[in-house]
């Protein structure tokens, strides 16, 4: 990748993370582990690969975005809002009883919002619909979601998936967050769905593994999935959750929770420092 992409990319996925600290804080509850572990896919799918206009957000042939795992909403809202389509000032009303930007994705009010989701298995249900669409209209559009690894263990996952390979829906990408962390505990201690990448690959995906902060593996998988035909492609994304703030990495008890003033301040100042970084 070209490292003047690269380096825009990592500011804006550094300013996602910004949003997400902010919009938590704000409200005083969200879940910032699981947002902060996909800043990166985010930015690279909302900065540089979807065929989207803030401008006409429901234009019928733009790309198709579904968060599955629709708790991780601070990271969607914070990529949206540095995207263009609403104000990144409305961050700070996250979960306010008169505002749009609720604790779950929500199609009818958010601009930029393709999918409600928030319950577990439904999201990924939902972009096989779209993927079919796609199809039938003569590959329209393509089709992303992400889904957390813990979402795995819901049956209705395995049941799209199915429908999906069945069906060679060839324009969805699916991207399971792999930071192998849920609301309570590990994957290992709660129901591991590993292997998950043979796990796929015996539904019928195409498989592909990657580091999920690594912007140069995110092209990588993404073009090899718009390369293939006939089959869905899953990549499975190893990844920290609560990247880039150091007392929330691999820690469960951020899955939901919000930071306090001390805590708030030790994430922006440690977010600020390697967005000025990036930018020297």
């Amino acid at each position: 990748m070209d490292q003047s992409k690269k380096q825009r990319l990592k500011i804006e996925a550094v300013k996602i993370r910004q949003g997400i600290i902010e919009s938590t804080y704000r409200a005083k509850s969200g879940h910032p582990g699981g947002s902060l572990s996909i800043a990166d896919l985010l930015s690279y799918l909302y900065f540089h690969e979807m065929k989207i206009d803030p401008a006409e957000p429901k234009k019928a042939d733009r790309d198709r975005f579904v968060l599955s795992k629709g708790h991780a909403a601070p990271a969607l809202y914070a990529a949206l809002a540095n995207r263009g389509f609403f104000p990144v000032e409305d961050l700070k009303t996250l979960r306010k009883t008169d505002s749009y930007l609720q604790g779950h994705p929500n199609m009818n009010y958010v601009p930029g919002v393709d999918m409600s989701t928030g319950s577990l298995g439904q999201g990924i249900s939902a972009a096989v619909g779209f993927a079919l669409a796609s199809k039938r209209q003569g590959d329209l559009f393509r089709v992303y979601a992400v889904l957390g690894d813990g979402e795995l263990e819901e049956g209705e996952v395995w049941e799209a998936a199915m429908f999906a390979a069945a069906k060679k829906l060839d324009t969805l990408t699916v991207f399971v967050d792999n930071n192998n962390l849920q609301i309570d505990g590990s994957l290992e201690e709660v129901n591991s769905p590993e292997p998950i990448p043979e796990k796929f690959a015996a539904f019928g995906f195409r498989t592909i593994v990657i580091d999920g902060h690594d912007f140069d593996q995110i092209e990588v998988a993404i073009e090899e999935a718009k390369r293939t035909k006939d089959q869905p492609t899953a990549v499975i994304m190893k990844t920290v959750k609560g990247k880039d703030v150091s007392y929330m990495e691999n820690q469960v008890n951020w899955h939901g929770a919000a930071p306090k003033d001390e805590q708030y301040q030790i994430a922006m100042n440690e977010l600020d420092a390697i967005l000025k970084a990036l930018e020297a």
